[in-house]
């Protein structure tokens, strides 16, 4: 394998896996629209993100080594044409049968991505200060529903045709991406195995495997929180925060992931375990804190709050990746990274799953509280775990 790629192939990287996050996150704020105009219930809603949350993990566990193989480019442009295609679907959704359809090639795309995309990232992280690729890896998806999500908003709210112009510039986008990629370096040689590469595989190098227990735990709270603003953040917005707009619901959203490449920042100044470590307790604090606004019903304060909790969130995603593809080689990588991004999409899927059985009988604030109850097992566990942080 050749592992030396170049600046100009590490942003086209960076770009293109923002770029697939940016589709996913562009059908979320007119969800509100398809609950109110077309009858789409709170579960057929939770339903779509648990389906996504299974198309990314199929991909992750079922394709996520084939870049190994085939090399990283024909694979990322594969992930970044499913999002073409999903966003195509979005054009005409009226029922929930073609919202769940979109989903799940959105899924598959991100999945694929958090791979190929993410291993060409670490491929070519020599050109790049350290810190910068692992929190590319981490935040890239997070900046990339930011984005998705917001410009989505607007346009929803403003535009002529709200259900499809965002669809339109997405599509434009993944164009430029699909351009961008193919006049990329290739880093890694063909190599045969590919079809026995197909068998979900589990092990890691003996680095992540220590590695991975306590970092799992804080991918799933993580990533479970961002689950539930994913399927409920317009109803969150129009429900407890008593706004119907479009943009509210997508700052809802935005809210807690944005802000994470703050905290990605921040753990380049730290020990990965530091990060870990400060990063989770900080992380229930201010999930607790998101609850409380919400019970109180005072947009501002909840903002507020889901952005300091997006800060944690960064640490403590950044420095829990660290502490597994910190030391690894080139040909470990797609491997670890499917592993690390099952284990988040999995953590997202089933807290979701049964976020939208309990919200129809307890509500979105009772079905809050879960959460933070989740959190506060996470940092119980890291609290025992890191004894030293400062130290470790």
């Amino acid at each position: 394998m050749d592992s030396t790629g170049n600046k100009t192939t590490f942003w086209a990287a960076s770009s293109a896996l923002a770029a697939t996050f940016i589709a996913s996150a562009t059908p979320i704020p007119l969800y509100g629209t398809y609950q109110r105009v077309d009858g789409i219930s709170y579960l057929g809603l939770s339903l779509s993100s648990v389906i996504y949350f299974v198309g990314a993990v199929t991909a992750l566990l079922i394709f996520g080594r084939l870049s190994n193989h085939f090399g990283r480019k024909p694979i990322s442009l594969i992930a970044v044409l499913l999002a073409a295609l999903a966003s195509s679907l979005f054009l005409d959704v009226h029922t929930v049968t073609p919202l769940l359809i979109g989903r799940l090639f959105q899924g598959l795309s991100c999945g694929l991505a958090s791979t190929a995309l993410a291993a060409w990232i670490v491929d070519c992280a020599t050109t790049v200060p350290k810190w910068v690729a692992p929190a590319v890896i981490s935040c890239g998806p997070m900046t990339g529903l930011t984005i998705g999500g917001i410009v989505s908003g607007l346009l929803v709210e403003y535009s002529a045709l709200p259900r499809q112009l965002p669809f339109y510039l997405v599509l434009a986008l993944l164009l430029i991406c699909i351009f961008t990629l193919i006049k990329s370096k290739e880093t890694v040689r063909h190599t045969s195995g590919a079809i026995n590469s197909l068998l979900p595989r589990f092990a890691l190098p003996e680095t992540a495997k220590r590695a991975y227990p306590i970092a799992a735990i804080t991918f799933v709270c993580t990533w479970s929180l961002g689950g539930f603003f994913q399927a409920f953040g317009p109803a969150m917005a129009a429900e407890q925060l008593h706004s119907t707009n479009a943009v509210a619901a997508a700052l809802v959203f935005a809210s807690i992931m944005a802000p994470s490449v703050v905290g990605a920042s921040l753990a380049s100044k730290m020990t990965p375990k530091s990060a870990q470590y400060y990063g989770m307790l900080s992380f229930t604090v201010f999930v607790f804190a998101v609850w409380l606004s919400l019970y109180v019903g005072i947009l501002t304060a909840f903002l507020i709050s889901s952005v300091l909790a997006g800060i944690a969130q960064g640490l403590v995603l950044t420095g829990s990746i660290q502490t597994m593809v910190g030391q690894l080689k080139a040909e470990q990588r797609a491997n670890v990274l499917s592993v690390i991004y099952a284990t988040s999409y999995t953590g997202a899927a089933i807290p979701t799953l049964i976020a939208g059985r309990l919200s129809e009988n307890v509500g979105l604030l009772g079905t809050a509280s879960g959460y933070v109850g989740l959190a506060f097992i996470g940092a119980v566990a890291v609290i025992r775990h890191t004894r030293s942080p400062i130290k470790a």
